[in-house]
């Protein structure tokens, strides 16, 4: 029988390779994002493939929403077995133009967004005795700072505690939470001159990672599956940095 698998933010980048990764599984898979026609896009290419999924528009920071669809998934299907904690946004903000309204945004989406999600679909595992939970966080959040985004480095190690805080308490409970914390991924977010490195400094980034070349939202996928299989059924409340070997190869 197959899992019942919800991504929030899967309609691009590392929520897509999410997605498809769970459904190649057999999974079904519910993605969520607030770009309908992407999120449409990815439930069609996975139902192509002979696979099972659906979409469903989900702002994450609407907590009636988030318990809303939580609840609808779960009667249709009976349970949500995995949730992968995805959705989030990276804004270049420096700091004297940080205002309050800019930090809580990010913080609202980022973090915020991810309990709001995971907060409903709890009950539901615990009855069941069990459930796996993926936090996406970042390098950014588990080792680096990164200039001028102050608030996203912020809400990315706020997500670490959160992987620790819920793993202690649900681990009773049969239910795992972990994380990852992706380096240098190819993602329109990586690409953004605005926001983030753009090509050229994707490709700088590229040489000076030990592997040889930032990573693909394939390589984070394949982890995040591993997580919430039953080969890492004694793993609970960790943040993987997978990252070509980044943090361990600088010196």
């Amino acid at each position: 029988m197959s899992d019942v698998v919800l991504v929030t933010g899967g309609g691009i980048g590392i929520g897509r390779a999410c997605a498809l990764a769970f459904a190649a599984k057999g999974h079904t898979v519910v993605v969520t994002d607030v770009l309908k026609d992407k999120g449409e896009s990815v439930v069609a290419e996975i139902e192509a493939a002979g696979g099972k999924a659906e979409f469903q528009e989900l702002d994450v920071r609407d907590t009636a929403r988030s318990d809303a669809l939580v609840a609808d998934v779960e009667a249709r299907y009976g349970s949500i077995d995995t949730i992968v904690a995805n959705a989030g946004i990276a804004h270049r903000v420096p700091l004297d133009e940080l205002t309050d309204e800019k930090w809580d945004h990010t913080f609202d989406i980022d973090l915020k967004g991810m309990f709001r999600v995971i907060r409903p679909a709890i009950a539901g595992m615990k009855a069941r005795g069990k459930g796996s939970i993926v936090c996406l966080s970042s390098i950014m959040g588990v080792a680096y700072g990164w200039d001028e985004h102050v608030h996203y480095s912020s809400a990315k190690a706020g997500v670490v505690g959160l992987v620790r805080g819920l793993a202690v308490e649900l681990a009773r409970s049969g239910v795992r939470v972990n994380g990852v914390a992706p380096g240098y991924i190819r993602t329109a977010q990586l690409l953004s001159k605005e926001h983030s490195l753009g090509p050229e400094g994707a490709e700088t980034a590229g040489e000076n990672i030990p592997m040889g070349r930032i990573g693909e939202p394939d390589d984070i996928a394949d982890v995040v599956v591993f997580l919430a299989s039953n080969g890492a059924r004694y793993l609970t409340g960790q943040v993987i940095a997978v990252d070509g070997g980044l943090l361990v190869g600088r010196y």
